[in-house]
C-alpha cells in the first residue's frame, strides 16, 4: 500500500518527521503549540465580512 504525501510529511511546527499518534505533528508538544496559536488568534480564517456588517441574528 502506498502512503499519501500527508502521511510522510514534516511537522508544520518544527519540521521533524510526523508521528502517527499526533499526525500531522511529530509530538504532543507541537500539537499543543499549534492549538495555542489558534486559541491565541495567531491563526485566522479570513472572511469577506467586514467587522461592521450585521450578524444574521441582528437582521
Amino acid at each position: 500500500m502506498t502512503e499519501r504525501a500527508s502521511d510522510t510529511g514534516a511537522c508544520p511546527i518544527c519540521g521533524k518527521p510526523t508521528a502517527a499518534a499526533y499526525r500531522p505533528f511529530c509530538s504532543k508538544r507541537c500539537a499543543d503549540v499549534d492549538l495555542s496559536r489558534w486559541l491565541g488568534g495567531v491563526y485566522r480564517v479570513e472572511t469577506e465580512e467586514s467587522p461592521d456588517s450585521p450578524k444574521k441574528d441582528e437582521e
